[in-house]
């Protein structure tokens, strides 16, 4: 009688990992606490697709406006340009406060904002760009201060990627860390027990539920269409998300592009202090080689 007890209790168990999957892919933990803004930031709410996106944006260092102040031609007050910021998954813009001072401090407005299902942004599901790259591009409506930056991380490098495919107010990309292709990295990242029956349900549960579809979410695909300058970073160690998948990346991309690999870096360790110094350098001259060629 026990082994059927087991054996039933087995079953169940098996029937509701499909579930489980697709739940733990669409709801990723939200880390909610953000605190106050910087001291150059405001804190402003954003339309996403219909979500509202709770964000900062701050000011470049030294550049607070006064009324009647002259404005140049891209609306600023010699400002470099923005900046937007694109936080990982289970993270929330927290994570943006030493960007913001530092390219602050080099010129760049800087926005920030709580991607969907994430932070204080409200959004029932991640659907790691499907939407969320729609989303991004309202953001961008909302700025008068070009050439636009996209700099994310995992889950917001894969958004940046996607969007600068179809938005050529994109002046550039720095992407850490990103995957390929939500498909793969999902099967990659599925627990040892999850039998490719389980993910295939799992998956299709997934797209019922967030409305969207797995196949459609691909930096890969997208970096296919992107002209502006991409530079794409990862940890040469990062076992969350294996290198190879920036290396598929920028493998298809066509325009300019550098790669780095940062030794001994795992997953959300290649944004370290060492590499800044290579971005920012990387960044003045893309922005300065794109200007000229326009």
């Amino acid at each position: 009688m026990a082994g059927v007890v087991l054996i039933a209790g087995g079953a169940i168990a098996q029937s509701q990992l499909p579930a489980i999957g697709a739940g733990g892919l669409l709801h990723p933990f939200r880390r909610s606490a953000v605190g106050r803004p910087p001291d150059s930031c405001d804190a402003v709410l954003f339309d996403g697709v219909g979500v509202r996106l709770k964000g900062w944006r701050c000011l470049a260092a030294g550049d607070q406006p006064s009324p009647g102040a002259q404005r140049d031609g891209f609306g600023g007050t010699g400002r470099r340009g923005t900046l937007v910021y694109l936080h990982g998954i289970a993270d929330n813009r927290s994570s943006a406060t030493g960007i913001i001072d530092r390219f602050g401090r080099r010129g760049f407005d800087v926005i920030a904002y709580d991607s969907r299902a994430h932070g204080e942004s409200n959004g029932a599901a991640c659907t790691y760009g499907f939407y969320e790259k729609q989303d991004l591009r309202r953001v961008v409506d909302t700025i008068d201060s070009r050439p636009v930056v996209l700099m994310g991380t995992s889950l917001g490098a894969a958004v940046a990627l996607q969007e600068a495919a179809d938005d050529e107010r994109v002046g550039a990309v720095v992407a850490a860390e990103t995957f390929s292709d939500l498909r793969t990295v999902a099967i990659e990242r599925a627990p040892f027990f999850f039998t490719p029956g389980t993910i295939r349900r799992a998956f299709q549960l997934a797209e019922t539920e967030g409305r969207f579809t797995i196949e459609d979410v691909s930096p890969e695909a997208a970096a296919r269409k992107i002209e502006a300058p991409v530079l794409i970073i990862h940890g040469s160690i990062d076992r969350e998300t294996p290198p190879e998948h920036s290396r598929r990346v920028f493998e298809a991309l066509r325009g300019p592009k550098q790669l780095i690999l940062v030794p001994d870096a795992g997953h959300n360790q290649s944004l370290s202090g060492a590499v800044w110094p290579d971005i920012e350098t990387w960044l003045d001259r893309a922005l300065s080689s794109r200007a000229v060629s326009r």
